[in-house]
C-alpha cells in the first residue's frame, strides 16, 4: 500500500502537471486560499484594532466607570459637588480589578481671542490624575503641572488651537458663566503648555485640561469637593460586571455609569464590526472552499485512469480518497503560507508607518489601527484547513463511483 501512495502522490504532484488541464485550476485555488487568509487576517486585525483604540480613547478622557451625583450622570459638565471623603477614594478596596481612581471636575466655558471664539469644556484634574492615558496624544510641549501651586497651565487640542489661531506658549481668556444669570461671567486667563491630538473629534473639539482648583474657585467649592470620580479597570471585558459592583459600593446619593452606557451610540457602532468581521470570514471561507472543491474535482477527473489502476491493485476507496485529500491539504498549506506572509507583512507596514489614513470625524482615529496576535492568526489558519478538508470529503466521494474496468480504458 505504501508503494501505491508513493506512485499516486508522484502522479498528482508531478512537474508535468504544469502543462495539464488542472494546472491553472490549482493556481487559482492556491491564490483563492491566499487572498482569503489575507482578507481574514486584515479584517480581524483592523476590526479588533479599531475597537481597542476607540475604547482606549474614550477611557482616556472619562475612565471606564464614572461616579458622580445623579444630577450630572448624563452631562459632561459638573454642576453639583461631590465630597472626596468616600469609602472608595483614594483606593477602591471593596472591588477587585480596579486599577486606579481619580477625582476630576468639568465646567463649560468660552475661549475668546482677537480673531475667534469657541465653546469649550474645561476639565480640571488634580495630583491623582493619571497622565499616562494622554501622554501618547501629546504632540507638542509638555503636560501641565497640577501638583504644586495653582497655575494657569493647560493643554489644548490641536483642533481647537487651529480654530482659535493659537500656538504653544500663547495665553487666552476663557469666560465661565455663573449659575446666577444676572451675574457677570468669571474670567480666567490660561497659558498653553501642551497641544494634544487624540483623533477623537468629539473630545478634541471640546476639552482643554488644567488644574481642578480653578473650577473649585469659580464654583465656590471647597478643596475637598470635586465633580466626579473616574475609575479605571484592569480588564475592559469585565466592564459590565465591575460597573455593577462599583454601583453597589457607592452611596445612595451617588450614581455610577460605565462608558459603554454613557457613550452607547459609539459602542453599538463598534459592535457592528463584530458582525462585519464574521460576514467577511464566512464569505472568504466559502470562496476558498469552492475553489478547492473545483480543483479537487478536476484532479479526480484527470486521474481517473490512475484511480482505476490503484483499485485493480487492491486499494480501497478510502485509501485513494485520502491521497487526494492529502494533496488538497498540500495546496491549502501553500496558499496559507503566501497569504500569511503577505497579510502579516501588510499589517506590520501599517503598524509602523500608518499608510492607510481614516477620517477622524467618521472613525474617531486618524489612521487604521491594527491588532496583531498569534492566537487569532493560528485560529484562522487552523479553521480554514479544517473547514476546507471537511467540505472536500464530499467531492472526494466521487472516487467510490469510478469502476476499475471502465477507468483503465478511459482516455
Amino acid at each position: 500500500m505504501n508503494l501505491e501512495y508513493f506512485i499516486a502522490k508522484r502522479l498528482i504532484t508531478a512537474k508535468d502537471h504544469k502543462s495539464s488541464i488542472s494546472a491553472p485550476i490549482i493556481k487559482i485555488a492556491i491564490t483563492a486560499i491566499a487572498l482569503g487568509i489575507i482578507m481574514m487576517i486584515v479584517s480581524v486585525a483592523t476590526g479588533i484594532g479599531l475597537q481597542q483604540k476607540i475604547r482606549q480613547k474614550v477611557a482616556a478622557f472619562n475612565g471606564h466607570i464614572i461616579i458622580s451625583s445623579y444630577n450630572d450622570n448624563q452631562s459632561d459638565v459638573s454642576t453639583k459637588p461631590v465630597s472626596i471623603h468616600q469609602n472608595f477614594y483614594p483606593r477602591f478596596k471593596n472591588v477587585d480589578g480596579i486599577k486606579h481612581i481619580q477625582a476630576v471636575a468639568s465646567k463649560a466655558g468660552m475661549i475668546r481671542t482677537e480673531t475667534a471664539f469657541e465653546g469649550i469644556i474645561f476639565k480640571g484634574v488634580g495630583k491623582d490624575y493619571q497622565w499616562d492615558n494622554l501622554k501618547e496624544y501629546l504632540i507638542k510641549g509638555r503636560l501641565p503641572i497640577v501638583n504644586q501651586g495653582l497655575n494657569p497651565e493647560i493643554i489644548i487640542s490641536e483642533f481647537l488651537a487651529n480654530r482659535l489661531n493659537l500656538k504653544l506658549g500663547d495665553s487666552f481668556n476663557t469666560f465661565f458663566m455663573k449659575e446666577e444669570s444676572n451675574h457677570l461671567p468669571n474670567l480666567r486667563r490660561f497659558s498653553i503648555v501642551g497641544i494634544y491630538n487624540s483623533g477623537f473629534q468629539e473630545f478634541d473639539a471640546s476639552y482643554i485640561i488644567g488644574d481642578i482648583r480653578h473650577i473649585q474657585k469659580i464654583n465656590k467649592w471647597g478643596n475637598d469637593e470635586v465633580g466626579s470620580f473616574e475609575v479605571f479597570l484592569d480588564d475592559f471585558d469585565k466592564i459590565e460586571e465591575k460597573g455593577q459592583d462599583v454601583y453597589q459600593e457607592t452611596s445612595s446619593t451617588l450614581d455610577s455609569q460605565t462608558i459603554v452606557e454613557k457613550y452607547s451610540y459609539i459602542f453599538e457602532w463598534l459592535h457592528l464590526f463584530d458582525f462585519n468581521i464574521i460576514v467577511i470570514l464566512v464569505i472568504m471561507i466559502i470562496v476558498s472552499t469552492i475553489n478547492m472543491v473545483v480543483a479537487l474535482l478536476v484532479l479526480i477527473l484527470e486521474r481517473t485512469q490512475m484511480i482505476g489502476i490503484l483499485k485493480s491493485l487492491g486499494s480501497n476507496n478510502w485509501s485513494i480518497r485520502k491521497i487526494f485529500l492529502y494533496n488538497a491539504f498540500y495546496l491549502i498549506v501553500r496558499g496559507l503560507f503566501w497569504g500569511n506572509l503577505i497579510g502579516i507583512g501588510m499589517l506590520l507596514i501599517q503598524q509602523q508607518f500608518g499608510i492607510i489614513k481614516l477620517n477622524p470625524e467618521s472613525y474617531y482615529v486618524n489612521e487604521a489601527p491594527v491588532y496583531i496576535n498569534i492566537g487569532y492568526i493560528l485560529a484562522l489558519n487552523i479553521g480554514t484547513i479544517l473547514v476546507c478538508l471537511l467540505v472536500l470529503l464530499i467531492p472526494s466521494y466521487m472516487i467510490t463511483k469510478i469502476s476499475p474496468s471502465k477507468s483503465i480504458r478511459f482516455d
